[in-house]
């Protein structure tokens, strides 16, 4: 079987990530050959960018349409995440994004429901029932409970632990180290910060931080 031509949206830290996580399914399985990164903006690099792997930005998606068998997105901020995925999607609307998952990754995946252009990295482990909506990032070393579901789009960071039952909105960023307890509701683009304890239910839109965590002051 030939192998599918991939492209990684970004080109920072979190793409390299995402590339390894390629990588490494490919060393379970041939499945994928990594073409190279695309940004959407050349001039916007940066010194932490993979310059030399950058094959173009969004015009060169659409010159090279036909090379393309697949898309990951490797941006873990989550407004960025989603936006960037919905224009690529508006430029290459015949070309999956396949999800992706570690094979290391720990979990039951006869009960788990993962939509398409979501990841799972390395070192993730969680039990039953779990449900990734399209996008929703696992980093690696984070951990979920059963029947936890991760939003459209949001990202749970390294060492986060989302306990059973909580539902983790669309546009939600999980700080690393995080933690929400069980059964509690995190509302669409909130955002809880590093370390930070979540007790109750958080609202759409706010951050909170600390233990336990509160809104944060401006």
């Amino acid at each position: 079987m030939a192998l599918k031509n991939v492209v990684v949206i970004g080109a920072g830290g979190m793409a390299r990530d995402v590339a390894w996580l390629i990588r490494e399914i490919n060393h379970q399985c041939g499945t994928y050959n990594f073409l190279g990164f695309v940004v959407t903006d050349l001039s916007r690099l940066g010194e932490r960018d993979s310059r030399a792997s950058v094959l173009g930005d969004y015009e060169w998606l659409a010159a090279n349409a036909t090379r393309i068998d697949a898309l990951a997105i490797g941006i873990g901020y989550p407004p960025v995440r989603l936006r960037v995925a919905k224009e690529i999607s508006r430029i290459l609307p015949q070309v999956p994004w396949p999800a992706l998952v570690h094979p290391r990754a720990a979990f039951e995946r006869e009960s788990a429901q993962i939509a398409p252009g979501a990841q799972i990295c390395s070192g993730f482990t969680a039990t039953v029932n779990l449900t990734l909506e399209a996008f929703a990032l696992c980093n690696y070393g984070c951990t979920a409970g059963h029947e936890v579901v991760i939003g459209e789009g949001s990202a749970v960071h390294p060492g986060a632990n989302v306990n059973g039952g909580a539902r983790i909105g669309k546009n939600v960023l999980v700080g690393s180290g995080a933690q929400v307890l069980q059964y509690l509701k995190v509302g669409d683009g909130a955002s809880i910060g590093a370390g930070a304890v979540v007790t109750k239910d958080v609202p759409p839109g706010i951050t909170v931080v600390g233990i336990p965590a509160k809104p944060l002051s401006n």
